[in-house]
């Protein structure tokens, strides 16, 4: 393990954690604007971050251990997310222990832990939301799986950073499986980050919202956490995204002075996806929570489909 490994480990998790709030504020502000709204300030989630974790915490009555322990939980989930994703450095010593499968492995512990912690103290909106969390992951996660296998059938790699090795660094090539995957990828980022057309992250109707009613009960540090683990999902989500379609700009090992570069071409990249996906909630209108499973067996159909071209093609 090298001092630019550990640097380029450090600089990650620095990067996830400043800039997923700043991605979230940059979606919003982006879709205000597409819809003739006022635009909130760029900081703003910073700003909501810093009030909830100065107030006091109010936990419901019958709240057991699991309640309070949660928001840690799925926070650290979401943080060791984005820690694996090459997202300014390949180098990365917690890299080698994690691949893709570990992954959407994370993503479904977190799923499970704010699905629980939802249904403990028994409220109805709770509970809804619980079982629509599921039943979304259950199909999502499926879906993500096979964009992942569709990439590491090209490189003969589950590893995030032995994909963008690969393709980052070979020959220009047009693959008709990852354009197929890429729409996959972009349906299941949709409903994983309870966005339109999906969710709504602006609701809080009853009988539409599914993120919204897994943290109703909770305020103050709990909230705070939750919400910064939200960001953290979407900025993990667009770095995927990034690694398995646009891995340009991305570090070598042993390249400090690309390392240099890396931040800035970062940050070019998630601003361009922030206002695709603010163009795409603005032309979007929400379904009926009763089309999720056609819309999400739509992206594993297109995924399975990309992995069968690969194997018609003989790539890899």
């Amino acid at each position: 393990m090298s001092w630019l490994g550990v640097f380029s480990q450090l600089m990650a998790l620095i990067t996830a954690l400043v800039l997923a709030p700043l991605l979230t504020g940059w979606v919003n502000q982006w879709r205000a604007r597409l819809q003739n709204k006022s635009a909130p300030g760029l900081l703003q989630p910073y700003r909501v971050l810093h009030k909830l974790f100065h107030k006091e915490s109010v936990m419901a009555e019958h709240a057991s251990p699991l309640y309070r322990t949660a928001p840690y939980l799925i926070f650290g989930c979401m943080l060791l997310a984005s820690a694996i994703i090459p997202t300014l450095s390949t180098d990365l010593p917690l890299s080698p222990a994690a691949d893709g499968i570990a992954l959407v492995g994370l993503f479904a512990l977190g799923r499970v832990f704010i699905s629980l912690a939802a249904m403990d103290v028994g409220t109805a909106f709770g509970s809804m939301g619980a079982r629509r969390e599921m039943l979304v992951g259950f199909l999502a996660e499926p879906a993500l799986l096979m964009v992942l296998f569709c990439a590491s059938m090209i490189t003969r790699s589950t590893s995030l950073t032995a994909i963008v090795e690969t393709l980052a660094h070979r020959e220009l090539a047009i693959y008709p499986s990852l354009l197929l995957a890429g729409v996959a990828f972009s349906m299941v980022s949709l409903a994983e980050n309870a966005r339109v057309p999906v969710d709504n992250p602006d609701t809080h109707l009853e009988l539409t919202m599914v993120h919204e009613s897994l943290i109703l009960e909770y305020s103050a540090r709990h909230l705070a956490l939750l919400e910064w683990a939200a960001s953290l999902k979407l900025f993990a989500y667009s770095c995927i995204g990034l690694a398995l379609f646009f891995p340009w700009g991305i570090a070598e090992a042993n390249a400090p002075l690309a390392l240099l570069w890396a931040l800035p071409v970062l940050v070019a990249k998630l601003a361009l996806g922030g206002m695709g996906l603010a163009l795409v909630e603005t032309l979007s209108a929400k379904m009926r929570i009763f089309r999720v499973p056609e819309y999400l067996g739509m992206a594993f159909l297109m995924a399975v489909i990309g992995l069968l071209v690969n194997v018609l093609l003989g790539v890899g």
